[in-house]
């Protein structure tokens, strides 16, 4: 990937996405900074949702961002998606406010 594109593949029982996103932070009492999902993989996630939710439309995933490897949710924001990053994983990562980095999802892991 150049860092601009997006991909969105399948494999039986999961469905796999990376893209590129911007590191962002949401104000909160929380220590989770956020990269949105862009729009093309949030028509993929739309279309699982109802298989895959877990209630109010929040979505577990397993994320890759670089070296750091953990689960969460992908939480609905705006008609889209965002990915929460917990700062153990920025940190690690060395990642600052306005970065941009890479996501690999793997839904129904």
């Amino acid at each position: 990937m150049t860092g601009d594109e997006s991909k969105v593949g399948m494999i039986p029982g999961e469905m796999l996405l990376e893209f590129p996103g911007e590191l962002y932070s949401w104000r909160g009492p929380s220590p989770y900074h956020f990269v949105k999902v862009p729009e093309e993989e949030c028509v993929a996630l739309r279309e699982v949702s109802p298989i895959v939710s877990y209630g109010w439309g929040v979505i577990p995933v397993r994320v890759r961002i670089g070296e750091s490897v953990f689960d969460t949710s992908l939480f609905p924001k705006d008609g889209g998606y965002v990915v929460p990053i917990k700062d153990v994983v920025r940190n690690a990562e060395g990642l600052v406010l306005g970065d941009t980095v890479i996501v690999e999802l793997t839904v129904g892991s």
